[in-house]
């Protein structure tokens, strides 16, 4: 089995990346390292896997069994959007705050590859979307994310009049600061803080959540994987933008549409057995003081 060790950023995640590669080319495991910033190597080299030409990025990633990515939830966005047209299977590690997309803890990363060694995981397949900016009836941008795509404000605090339609027919017009389309993975993320539903990952739907509707009746859809959402600004476009998960994206213009659906790929994520999307829920969501009560229940 070959893997990809792959780092997206300095620090804490750069050193622990290093130190992970070294251990599996101590134990004569066939590894790769793949890196954005200096992590690997003379830290003098300038080499950065995503500025490397596309062709790079295929004739490496076409040649992994499995693709290990120590860090936070971010990072395991961006690797998805590199790994997906390659059915890549990721094995996250969390390094960061959250981890809702992580299949062990920092800590745990050396037992991990040994189980992935033993056969003691399983490979769970997430949807994922394709956002693409028309504009005068041409394609202008297209991205492809694994959370959602936002379509909101990026200067001065003003409301957007925004049409939405799902296929070919009018749904709603709504006095809004932007809206969101995200995928199942993508509920517990900028969509929940919004207002709208928590979806179980394995699902194939869309979820379009207004934000910060200027109205008492609008409310979250959940509409078919099938299916696709068209969104347009009547206000000016200025100053709006595009984002996909929230890594990249595009400024738009007064008479752009913007076209959510199903992407044809899918991100693959590494599971243990044990794996519950539900207990991870429970820990991940909630509620952590800023401190910790003593013992006489007041702040130390």
């Amino acid at each position: 089995m070959r893997f990809g060790v792959m780092c997206l950023k300095r620090g804490k995640a750069a050193e622990a990346s290093r130190e992970l590669y070294e251990w599996m080319c101590e134990r004569r495991i066939d590894a790769v390292p793949l890196y954005q910033d200096t992590c690997f190597g003379d830290p003098n080299e300038q080499a950065r896997w995503l500025t490397q030409p596309a062709s790079s990025h295929s004739e490496v990633l076409s040649s992994l069994d499995m693709l290990v990515v120590l860090g936070g939830d971010g990072s395991l966005l961006a690797a998805a959007r590199l790994a997906a047209s390659f059915g890549v299977p990721i094995l996250g590690v969390n390094l960061g705050h959250l981890g809702f997309l992580s299949a062990v803890e920092g800590e745990n990363a050396l037992d991990a590859i040994i189980a992935v060694q033993r056969g003691e995981y399983y490979v769970e397949q997430r949807m994922m979307l394709e956002a693409l900016v028309e504009r005068g009836g041409e394609v202008v941008g297209k991205f492809t994310g694994l959370n959602d795509a936002v379509l909101n404000k990026s200067g001065f605090s003003r409301m957007l009049t925004i049409d939405i339609s799902v296929g070919s027919e009018y749904v709603q017009t709504v006095p809004a600061d932007g809206v969101i389309v995200c995928t199942p993975t993508g509920s517990t993320a900028y969509s929940l803080s919004a207002g709208g539903p928590i979806v179980n990952p394995l699902f194939e739907c869309l979820v379009v959540t207004p934000i910060c509707p200027h109205t008492l009746y609008s409310r979250s859809q959940v509409i078919s994987g099938d299916e696709e959402v068209r969104i347009s600004v009547t206000t000016s476009g200025q100053d709006t933008v595009l984002t996909v998960d929230g890594q990249v994206g595009h400024r738009l213009s007064s008479d752009d549409q913007v076209r959510v659906r199903r992407s044809p790929w899918s991100a693959r994520f590494v599971r243990f057995p044990g794996h519950s999307f539900y207990r991870i829920l429970r820990e991940k969501l909630r509620e952590r003081p800023r401190y910790q009560p003593d013992s006489d229940g007041d702040d130390p």
